[in-house]
């Protein structure tokens, strides 16, 4: 897999253009008032969808570090989460669907081991900054010592292969969230963007064992990237509630990826929560202009399995070139808040939090890195919400599930 995936190109120059155009203008969305601060500052704040862990193996890149979106296309880091109130999340182990060979599915159960093995170095290498959580208790007691809450999933169950034991290596390695599927089918069940169609119209036999071990271990399911027949089959055999941890709705834009109301009806019913992202491809139109998809594949080209500090910023300068010669429309903040509350509105302030999907894609004008988190607060107070309905959002509801698997995984007599 290319560590330096490329982003939504949208975000390089859109970015640059909407922090010019807010400097011009004063933009009254781009100010957080001293109150909402101290509100933001005073909850638990977890994102349930960090792609930042494929960065940690990229030479001159370090989490400990400042970085810019704008220069090397990340969009978190220690110093922006401090200043944008961020406690920590769930930081993901992505592994990109493969061949559905022996050969495939051992390097991708490689790559994921890689990959959570390089997030606790980062943690035991910086123990007074960074805490893994193995439980829901864990979040809060973490972040009261002022270190950075680090829980860990699994997005794309292709690691696990044919063989849904090796769920329990992962658990013991701190993975509480896992997902089954990515962009496209697999061994486990159906993807809803899978060009091909539905394979298994749903979980696949080994995928319904796959549910049966993570109720067990108590790892919360994942049905972000799945099919509605697969969401439905989880909400029918799961013991525990369900998460979506990066996702949106339907009814503001209709897209495969977003989410219907009678699915988030039914998600809410089984006491699931879904978690809004900030991904400009799902909100808006994403026309495919001949030229620039010639000019992003020459990039893809350019850059495939390159791993250097100086190599992503390289590539950011030239993505943003290609943008600016063209460009297509990106999706905004106002979107975000859009998705947001009409899951709100459907689901219930009980059922709704915050994964925007940063490193991973993620990111619209206004919305750009981590320094931005405090915006959320701010424009969901102004909406009406209150601090308690803030503290649902930002942790209490992810956390409610997270310990409602770990209960269910207590009381399941073959754990």
């Amino acid at each position: 897999m290319n560590t330096l995936r490329l982003r939504s190109v949208s975000a390089v120059l859109g970015i640059a253009l909407c922090s010019a155009l807010l400097a011009a203008t004063g933009a009254a969305a781009d100010k957080v008032d001293a109150r909402s601060r101290a509100i933001h500052e005073s909850l638990l704040t977890l994102d349930t969808h960090l792609d930042t862990p494929a960065l940690l193996s990229v030479p001159g890149w370090s989490m400990l570090d400042r970085h810019s979106v704008v220069a090397d296309g990340s969009q978190l880091d220690l110093p922006r989460m401090i200043e944008g109130g961020l406690d920590g999340g769930f930081f993901a182990t992505y592994i990109g669907q493969g061949p559905l060979t022996d050969a495939g599915r051992a390097a991708a159960r490689d790559a994921a081991l890689v990959r959570l093995q390089e997030i606790h170095q980062l943690v035991a290498a910086n123990p007074k900054t960074f805490e893994i959580a193995y439980t829901a208790e864990d979040g809060p007691r973490i972040a009261a010592t002022k270190k950075r809450v680090v829980y860990l999933s699994m997005e794309n169950g292709y690691p696990v292969g044919q063989d849904v034991s090796l769920l329990t290596t992962f658990y013991k390695l701190g993975v509480r969230i896992a997902g089954p599927v990515h962009f496209l089918n697999n061994d486990l069940g159906d993807s809803s963007t899978d060009p091909k169609g539905p394979v298994w119209h749903g979980l696949s036999p080994l995928g319904k064992e796959y549910v049966k071990a993570a109720n067990r271990l108590g790892i919360l399911l994942d049905a972000s990237h799945a099919s509605d027949e697969v969401l439905e089959q989880l909400l029918e055999l799961s013991k525990a509630p369900i998460v979506l941890t990066h996702s949106g709705t339907k009814a503001v834009y209709d897209h495969p990826r977003n989410v219907d109301d009678e699915h988030l009806r039914r998600l809410a019913a089984k006491d699931g929560v879904i978690q809004i992202y900030a991904y400009s491809d799902y909100f808006v139109p994403h026309p495919h202009p001949p030229e620039r998809e010639a000019a992003i594949a020459a990039l893809r080209k350019k850059y495939a399995g390159q791993r250097s500090r100086a190599q992503m910023e390289a590539q950011t300068r030239e993505l943003a070139q290609v943008d600016a010669k063209y460009p297509i429309p990106r999706g905004t903040f106002e979107d975000f808040i859009a998705h947001l509350l009409h899951a709100v509105k459907v689901a219930g302030v009980d059922h709704v939090g915050i994964g925007l999907d940063f490193d991973g894609g993620g990111g619209v004008a206004g919305l750009e890195d981590a320094t931005d988190y405090p915006k959320i607060t701010a424009r969901l107070l102004k909406e009406g919400l209150t601090p308690q309905d803030l503290a649902k959002i930002w942790s209490g509801n992810v956390l409610r599930i997270l310990k409602k698997a770990q209960e269910a995984a207590a009381q399941d007599p073959a754990g």
